[in-house]
């Protein structure tokens, strides 16, 4: 079954907002996607109807928080392949998450002469908790560069990769600035093969593809709900339960202890322990029905939705006289596409495009060792969603051309 495109959009109302009489084209879904009116709705309904702290009172309106809490946990966990929903825990999004591993579970075990595996291609998210918990142990930062076509550039035997001082990999799923998908489960084995722990950066890889964690070797897998057409401030990272047992608390305070004394605290059991004080509820809540869209829509009907987008965006923007960043096979290119337009500054570019209400992100995407390994300051970005069609990157690249004619007087 394929997509029902034109019945997707009647779901997200700020569609049918127009901007100077034209309507409204939004790629850039990769820096946050919309949301469709049933997940407007249940965050609305929990405020509406069930509004109060999970996991505190005992009354009624209580106990419907905290369940609607741990089901929309269970719903999440079970999206992303995690059967035991207590291995996910929730935060704020992939920032949040990454940062929670890197203090509580890298930085309680690194030392000098330790290494942790980078990739140039990564976010700053999964760049700069490294960079501090290195720092602050004495442990090196290793990156494994970038082919030409936007791929990581990996030797014959990814083992060489890594040895007995490697620590962590952490690794993006899909790229952010190039679109480039990644073969996680290859690296991950080989870095398990070294004793070392997986740490996956999925924030463009779970709203756009059928993700199971367990089958791709993830010690730890972030997300961003506001990325998965769910609300902001929603997300998490899911662990094996081992991993997560090993990790030390980040946040102290409310509900995230079991004993307090003067002198010290017991902790709750995994994952409460690191769900310190008022949680999203809400959020999280709003992001469970996010995924049941989703999931009604069928995650593989996404996927191949997208890789049609992008295929037709990278050939027209090709044909168009555009320089396309990142593969060109779909099979590895996901709904991302960067480029540059002749000598158009990207900033330029989306101001132009702003004129004929077309949405796209320039700048460098929290990614400046991509841009400096292209030698670029900055791209232009489209991305796309289930909500975008064919007919708009046709508005896409008639735009960029009519820019190319503005700054070519």
């Amino acid at each position: 079954m394929s997509l029902d495109v034109e019945k997707i959009r009647r779901d997200f109302p700020i569609l049918s907002r127009t901007f100077a009489g034209k309507p409204l084209v939004y790629l850039d879904s990769a820096a946050t996607s919309h949301k469709p009116s049933v997940v407007i709705e249940a965050e609305a309904d929990f405020y509406r109807l069930h509004n109060a702290n999970a996991h505190r009172g005992i009354y009624t309106l209580g106990e419907e928080a905290t369940e609607a809490f741990e089901q929309a946990r269970a719903t999440i966990a079970g999206f992303l392949g995690a059967t035991d929903p207590a291995r996910l825990v929730f935060t704020r999004g992939t920032t949040e998450a990454i940062n929670l591993v890197a203090l509580g579970w890298a930085r309680p075990r690194l030392g000098s002469g330790d290494v942790i595996v980078l990739t140039e291609m990564e976010h700053h998210s999964n760049i700069v908790p490294w960079q501090l918990a290195a720092n602050a142990t004495g442990a090196t930062l290793r990156y494994i560069g970038l082919t030409d076509d936007g791929r990581l550039d990996l030797p014959a035997n990814l083992g060489s990769l890594f040895d007995d001082r490697t620590k962590v990999l952490a690794v993006t799923a899909v790229s952010n600035a190039l679109g480039t998908i990644n073969d996680v489960r290859a690296l991950a084995d080989a870095a398990h093969g070294a004793g070392a722990i997986v740490v996956v950066d999925g924030a463009q890889a779970a709203p756009h593809m059928p993700i199971d964690v367990d089958a791709i070797g993830a010690d730890f897998f972030a997300f961003s709900g506001h990325k998965m057409l769910g609300p902001t401030a929603s997300g998490g990272l899911i662990g094996t339960r081992e991993r997560l047992e090993e990790m030390e608390p980040v946040f102290g305070g409310g509900d995230m202890i079991r004993e307090v004394f003067r002198d010290h605290s017991t902790w709750n059991d995994v994952p409460f322990r690191f769900e310190a004080g008022t949680m999203q509820v809400a959020q999280q809540v709003g992001l469970a029905r996010a995924v049941r869209y989703l999931q009604a829509l069928g995650m593989q009907d996404v996927r191949a939705h997208e890789a049609e987008l992008t295929r037709y965006a990278i050939d027209r923007l090709d044909a168009a006289g555009a320089r396309v960043f990142g593969p060109e096979s779909t099979t590895i290119h996901g709904g991302a596409v960067a480029f540059s337009y002749r000598d158009v500054h990207p900033h330029d570019l989306a101001q132009i495009l702003n004129e004929d209400a077309v949405c796209i992100r320039a700048g460098h995407h929290c990614a400046q060792l991509v841009m400096r390994r292209y030698g670029t300051p900055a791209t232009s970005r489209a991305s796309f969603s289930v909500f975008n069609t064919l007919e708009e990157i046709d508005v896409l690249v008639d735009a960029v051309q009519k820019a190319g004619e503005v700054f070519a007087v």
